[in-house]
C-alpha cells in the first residue's frame, strides 16, 4: 500500500489552488519570453508594420484582459457564497461529514484552482503592457500572454457548468450515499487480502506510544513500517484500529522479535476526524448518520433511510464472502512484517444495523425494507456468518410486536419489502 500523501493532500482545499497559481507564474514566464521572442524576430527582419499591427491588437485585448481581471475576483466570490450555502443545506439534511465529499471533489478543486489562476493571470499580463508605442522601442507585445488569459476564461465557464451540476447533485440524497457507497468499496478495494493467522508472536519486545496531538488514527504509511521491520528483522502489530480517539501516550505499536527506532511511530496518522484512506467501517458509520438523522422527528423521512439501507445492504453484500480479521502486511519475501486489525463480520454488521433498528420500529417502510436486506444478506453469507444477521432480525420483530398496537399493523410492518413500501 501506498503512502498515505496523497490522501492526506486529496482531504486539503488549498493544495491544488496553490499549485495552480504556481503553474501560473510559469506559464506567464514562458509566455513572455515567447511574446519577446516574436517581438525580436519581427525587428531583426524590419517588420515594423507587422509590429504595430501587434501593438493595435494587443491594445483591444487590453481592454477584456482589464475587464477579466477586474470581474474575475467578484465571480469568484459569488461561487463561493453560493458553495457555502449548499453545504450548509447538504449538512444539516444529510450529516455534517457529507462536507468532505465537496472537498475531496476534483471538480471543485479544478474550478477553484482555474478561476484564480484567470484572476492571476489577467493581473500578471497587465503588468506587461509597456507605455511605449513606437515599434522600434518595444521589447514584448503580451498578445499571447492575452490569448492564454481568454483561453483561461473559456475553461473557467466550461467548468464552472460542470461546478455547478457537481453542488446541485451533492444536494441530492441519492447521489451522496452513492458517493459513499463508491468511496467505500474503493477502500475494501485496496484492503489486501487476509492473509491467515501471523502465527504466535508473543509477549511484545517494545511497544511505541503516541507522542503527537490527541486525535482520530487516520491512516498508517504501511510501506514505511514494513521496510522498518524488514530491516530492524522484527514483527509489528497495530494496536489501535483505523478509526480509534488515541491521546499521547496511547500505545500504538508492538514490536515482536527486536526493537526499532520511536519514530517509526510517526507512520501512524493522527488527525481531527476520520477519512475513507483506510477505515473500513467509515462508509457505514456515515450512512447510518444520515439513517438516523432521516428517521428523527425533526426530519422524518423514511424514503431517505430506505435509500441508505440499500446501500448498507449492499456494502455488507460485499463483504459477505471476504475473509476478514487481522491483516498481514508482508515484505518483498513474504514474511509478516506488520499486522493490522480491521472491523470483523460482526462488528460491520452491528454498525450498519444496531442504531437504526432501534429506530426501524416506527416507520413501517423501514422496518419492511430491513428485514428485506437481512434476508437478502442471509441468503448470500455463509452459516458462519448468519448469526449477527439473525440476531438482528429477531430484535427487529420483537421491537415491532412490542411497540405497535395492532396485529394488522405489525403483520404488515413486518413483511419483507426492498422498496419499504413498494
Amino acid at each position: 500500500m501506498l503512502s498515505p500523501l496523497r490522501e492526506h493532500l486529496r482531504d486539503t482545499f488549498w493544495f491544488a489552488p496553490v499549485t495552480s497559481m504556481v503553474a501560473v507564474f510559469a506559464l506567464w514566464t514562458g509566455a513572455t519570453t515567447l511574446d519577446e521572442t516574436i517581438v525580436g524576430v519581427l525587428r531583426d527582419d524590419g517588420a515594423y508594420e507587422e509590429i504595430s499591427e501587434l501593438i493595435g491588437i494587443a491594445d483591444d485585448a487590453k481592454t477584456i484582459v482589464t475587464t477579466i481581471a477586474s470581474a474575475m475576483m467578484t465571480f469568484i466570490g459569488v461561487v463561493f457564497s453560493i458553495s457555502l450555502v449548499a453545504l450548509q443545506m447538504a449538512s444539516g439534511q444529510f450529516s455534517p461529514r457529507v462536507v468532505r465529499i465537496f472537498i475531496r471533489s476534483r471538480i471543485t478543486k479544478a474550478a477553484f484552482s482555474v478561476f484564480l489562476a484567470t484572476f492571476l493571470l489577467s493581473l500578471l499580463v497587465l503588468t506587461s503592457y509597456e507605455s511605449e508605442t513606437d515599434p522600434r522601442d518595444v521589447t514584448s507585445v503580451p498578445l499571447v500572454q492575452s490569448l492564454l488569459t481568454l483561453l483561461l476564461v473559456g475553461v473557467s465557464l466550461l467548468l464552472f457548468v460542470a461546478y455547478v451540476n457537481t453542488t446541485l447533485r451533492l444536494m441530492r440524497v441519492g447521489h451522496v450515499v452513492e458517493r459513499i457507497t463508491a468511496e467505500a468499496l474503493a477502500v475494501l478495494a485496496k484492503q489486501p487480502e487476509y492473509g491467515g493467522e501471523a502465527g504466535e508472536l508473543g509477549e511484545p519486545t517494545a511497544l511505541l506510544v503516541h507522542r503527537g496531538r490527541a486525535g482520530v488514527v487516520r491512516d498508517v504509511n504501511v510501506a514505511w513500517l514494513v521496510r522498518g521491520a524488514r530491516r530492524h528483522g522484527v514483527v509489528l502489530r497495530l494496536l489501535p484500529r483505523i478509526g480509534d480517539f488515541v491521546v499521547p501516550g496511547t500505545r500504538i505499536l508492538a514490536v515482536h522479535g527486536g526493537q526499532v527506532p520511536p519514530r517509526m511511530a510517526a507512520a501512524v496518522s493522527v488527525g481531527v476526524e476520520r477519512t475513507f484512506h483506510q477505515d473500513l467501517g467509515f462508509g457505514l458509520r456515515q450512512l447510518a448518520d444520515i439513517t438516523l438523522r432521516a428517521l428523527s422527528p425533526a426530519v422524518n423521512d423514511p424514503t431517505t433511510a430506505v435509500q441508505c439501507l440499500d446501500r448498507i445492504v449492499q456494502i455488507l453484500a460485499v463483504l459477505a464472502n471476504r475473509p476478514l480479521g487481522a491483516v498481514l502486511h508482508r515484505d518483498r519475501k513474504g514474511e509478516v512484517r506488520l499486522v493490522q486489525d480491521v472491523p470483523g463480520w460482526t462488528d460491520l454488521v452491528d454498525l450498519g444495523f444496531t442504531e437504526i433498528r432501534g429506530c426501524a420500529a416506527d416507520s413501517p417502510q423501514v422496518s419492511r425494507r430491513m428485514l428485506a436486506g437481512l434476508d437478502d444478506l442471509l441468503s448470500l453469507a455463509p452459516k458462519d456468518r448468519r448469526e449477527p444477521l439473525v440476531r438482528h432480525r429477531t430484535l427487529l420483530v420483537r421491537r415491532v410486536e412490542r411497540t405497535v398496537p395492532e396485529a394488522a399493523d405489525v403483520t404488515f410492518a413486518l413483511e419483507a419489502d426492498r422498496q419499504g413500501i413498494g
